[in-house]
């Protein structure tokens, strides 16, 4: 049909026409699970981080993440130079510390490594030697304060009192428990390092009082309350590695009574430079 120059095509089949698509509506299209961590993780563990508590074997204390722990393993020891290997070791409450700090000034227990067997913390022992380290300085200087004021004679103070107690206290609570790491580990008898660590800054909290009592101007109280603070602190330590220093064969006397030993000696030590007044 012509209308004008106009050509009008009825409703017929052409041919190469496209046919209509009929509306399928929405698709929903399913997508392979990814290999992507979810962050934050949904399963936090401990109080501070996401990682689990500490390990109990001291052979691996740094060689592996502790259980649960996202992170990736690092190389061996490398993990100790990293501030997440620390991290579960600070992950203890105000409850822990005093209930620690309780059962040190309890020797003849012997359960203080069972209690700190699977969360060993280094947050105690850091304060413990912390504050040895102010109250020693200070209490020795007050002590040499007064004892020159009361014969009028000129004072001055001694600030290697407190670079002395953060060598001999940071030293210690350091030193001696490597060696007595490394010698369990050759007599078979293994203890963990973190262990030892926990157990000897603890033992350290009974020369805080005695340090306080110190200020009593008579020499035989003041030895008398070095020898106890002492006893009390070697018993404690020797006590609780009963267990690992009699597996260590026949020489185990000879391992326990230089732990027992080295506690005195730290004890007269302390009597000898922070106890005594020389005027």
């Amino acid at each position: 049909m012509m209308s004008g120059n106009y050509t009008s095509i009825d409703n017929q089949k052409v041919s190469g026409s496209v046919p209509a698509v009929s509306d399928p509506g929405h698709v929903a299209v399913k997508l392979a699970d990814s290999g992507l961590q979810t962050f934050p993780p949904s399963q936090a563990q401990g109080k501070i981080t996401g990682g689990s508590r500490p390990p109990r074997d001291a052979d691996d204390t740094f060689s592996k993440p502790a259980s649960g722990s996202d992170e990736p393993p690092s190389s061996g020891w490398l993990q100790a130079f990293t501030v997440a290997a620390y991290k579960p070791y600070f992950d203890v409450d105000t409850s822990d510390v005093l209930e620690r700090i309780k059962e040190s000034l309890i020797p003849f227990k012997g359960s203080f490594t069972e209690m700190i067997s699977n969360n060993p913390d280094l947050y105690g022992p850091f304060w413990i030697c912390t504050t040895l380290i102010f109250v020693a300085a200070s209490i020795g200087t007050f002590v040499t304060y007064v004892a020159h004021k009361l014969q009028d004679k000129e004072w001055n103070y001694d600030i290697n009192l407190v670079t002395w107690s953060a060598g001999l206290f940071y030293g210690y609570v350091t030193i001696v428990p490597l060696c007595l790491y490394v010698i369990l580990k050759y007599f078979s008898a293994p203890s963990g390092l973190v262990q030892l660590f926990c157990l000897y800054g603890y033992s350290l909290f009974v020369f805080i009082p005695a340090l306080c009592l110190s200020v009593v101007p008579l020499e035989v109280f003041r030895w008398a309350v070095a020898g106890v603070a002492g006893f009390m602190s070697a018993t404690f330590v020797a006590l609780n590695l009963r267990a690992h220093i009699v597996s260590a064969g026949e020489r185990w006397f000879l391992i326990a009574a230089a732990i027992f030993l080295l506690q005195v000696a730290l004890a007269i030590v302390l009597k000898i430079y922070l106890f005594t007044v020389t005027v």
